[in-house]
């Protein structure tokens, strides 16, 4: 029994390794480019398809490795965290929906360079706020600092930006209308998986 329960505990721990792995080639993945421009170079058109590999890789990875990881409490969430992820998650689909409209853009992707990074930095926010598990923390911590880190490497890169014009109002309309079903879908998907988004 002691062999088994060892066992077992063993491959929880190597679940959360792989955590680590997949987060390690993901942030390696989208910053190869950025900090070894000459070898990505190199590599040509099949380079796309090689990054493509490693982020699918890195996907599944960091899915078998969360799914599987030790749960080990380092913190507790207060209740009502749960309420300020839920706003925090409406937010990040509007910030990320608002890149989509081709030409003039919504708030804030007409003030802000990168909407989509904006988006994953406050969905990650939004789960640490929630999830006080280490595996949560190495998780969403890590893409919370993947995002700031590719904001700050894009910038160095190609420092000039101009904000594009500002969408009208139809613009909006859609975008509160795919906000809203999207948010409906996702916590649809939480509550098949047995996480209920509100409590």
């Amino acid at each position: 029994s002691t062999r088994k329960e060892s066992s077992a505990a063993s491959d929880v721990y190597k679940r959360q390794a792989l955590l680590i792995l997949g987060m390690i080639l993901w942030v390696g993945a989208h910053y190869f480019k950025r900090l070894m421009p000459d070898q990505r170079a190199a590599l040509g058109d099949k380079g796309k398809g090689v990054i493509a590999v490693a982020l699918v890789v890195s996907l599944v990875l960091i899915i078998i490795g969360y799914r599987g990881a030790a749960f080990i409490d380092v913190w507790y969430p207060p209740s009502f965290l749960t309420h300020i992820n839920n706003l925090l998650m409406v937010l990040a689909f509007w910030v990320y929906g608002s890149s989509a409209a081709k030409g003039a853009k919504a708030w804030p992707a007409n003030k802000t360079r990168h909407p989509q990074l904006m988006a994953v930095k406050i969905w990650a926010t939004a789960h640490l706020l929630v999830n006080g598990d280490l595996a949560s923390i190495i998780l969403f911590g890590g893409m919370l600092a993947w995002a700031v880190g590719s904001v700050i490497l894009i910038n160095k890169a190609e420092p000039d930006w101009t904000p594009p014009p500002a969408a009208g109002k139809a613009t909006y309309i859609r975008l509160i209308v795919i906000t809203a079903v999207v948010f409906v879908i996702v916590v649809g998907i939480h509550s098949w998986l047995g996480v209920s988004p509100f409590s």
